[in-house]
């Protein structure tokens, strides 16, 4: 009898069960409205998408149910604009939440690949007229090349050198720092640091910072808050204003980096996943670098066509600096630099008095 038994199951798991399969309905066929609102992309640039990331995602299978292209990627753009769990979005995609995990890490290769392409620092010298005539244009700020400033992006404990992540806020992050121009496209982004790390620090041991230091930033400067350090090619306000000359400084120079910090606000609105409020990435380190990495790309490729974000959707940092870094062995010429700077603000908005006061009264005597 038992081994009838044993017979029965051997043959019950030798019968192939039949493959169960989720519908998969075509996004694609939805209007851009409804596309950017859940995926942050219209048609066109999600097939353009798709397109490029082919060839990398499409996997020799002996099956005749492997994922499609787009539903791969259309699925990675869900979690990383709603940051929802992975089963919830293997639900609206008709895939597993296993499915789902296997292909996250090859879709976020697939869009660091654009990284060369999408985020570009501007060395040459034509590259640098074109940002800092851009920058003078929106703010009145002579010579920028970009605007500068860091933001956390919280994570789960890590298990390996966990005080490390632990940033001045008391929470676990990775520290980024991010370089953009006058149109909130990101430049340069530095994605690996612990949450522990100063934004000076970074600054300092980056690819940007070592090539401005070594002269390539020609006569354009980076824009950075008061958690940086004073640099021939960094401009940073002054700690205590003493003068109008400085406070007006202070004023024009907050104005024109806050750009960055309104792209940071966008870069986090736009791709939920990175914002607090929708909770921590439960990944380790090094994958929450890769999700960072590509929303920076994702960002550059929403704003190159032409996909803003209302003010009220922005997930604005709040206004909270790392301690200030003393102002000691300044270079000599950093502090003339800024020292002009502020100057020629200053002379700016006289000058820009002067006329106002002589078209008025100019225009009095007329009516007179």
């Amino acid at each position: 009898m038992a081994a009838l038994a044993l017979l029965e199951d051997i043959a019950n798991r030798a019968i192939r069960r039949e493959r169960v399969f989720c519908d998969r309905a075509d996004f694609l066929a939805h209007d851009d409205t409804w596309l950017i609102s859940r995926y942050r992309l219209p048609r066109t640039a999600l097939l353009e998408l798709c397109a490029q990331m082919g060839p990398h995602l499409e996997r020799r299978t002996r099956h005749n149910q492997a994922i499609p292209v787009q539903v791969q990627v259309l699925s990675v753009l869900g979690f990383l604009a709603t940051g929802t769990f992975q089963r919830e979005i293997g639900d609206r995609s008709g895939i597993s939440q296993s499915t789902f995990s296997r292909i996250l890490p090859d879709v976020l290769r697939g869009i660091i690949r654009l990284c060369p392409r999408l985020i570009r620092f501007p060395y040459s010298a034509q590259e640098q007229q074109e940002v800092m005539e851009d920058f003078l244009r929106k703010t009145g700020f002579p010579n920028v090349i970009g605007a500068i400033d860091c933001t956390h992006v919280a994570i789960r404990a890590p298990h390996v050198n966990e005080y490390m992540y632990v940033n001045r806020k008391k929470f676990h992050s990775i520290n980024v720092q991010l370089i953009c121009d006058a149109h909130m496209a990101i430049l340069n982004a530095v994605v690996r640091w612990p949450g522990s790390t100063h934004d000076s620090f970074i600054v300092r041991n980056c690819s940007v910072g070592n090539r401005l230091e070594a002269g390539a930033g020609r006569d354009g400067w980076l824009l950075g808050d008061r958690g940086y350090p004073l640099k021939k090619w960094l401009l940073t306000p002054i700690a205590h204003t003493e003068t109008a000359e400085e406070a007006h400084f202070n004023t024009a120079h907050a104005r024109a980096q806050s750009v960055v910090e309104r792209s940071i606000g966008m870069l986090k609105g736009r791709w939920r996943c990175l914002d607090a409020s929708r909770g921590r990435l439960l990944y380790d380190p090094e994958k929450v670098c890769q999700i960072i990495l590509a929303c920076c790309v994702l960002h550059n490729l929403c704003l190159s066509h032409g996909i803003e974000l209302r003010e009220e959707e922005m997930c604005m940092d709040l206004d909270d600096h790392p301690p200030l870094p003393a102002e000691r062995n300044v270079h000599i010429t950093a502090l003339r630099r800024r020292r002009e700077v502020i100057h020629q603000l200053y002379q700016q908005v006289n000058n820009f008095d002067e006329n106002k006061h002589t078209h008025v009264h100019i225009s009095t005597e007329c009516f007179i």
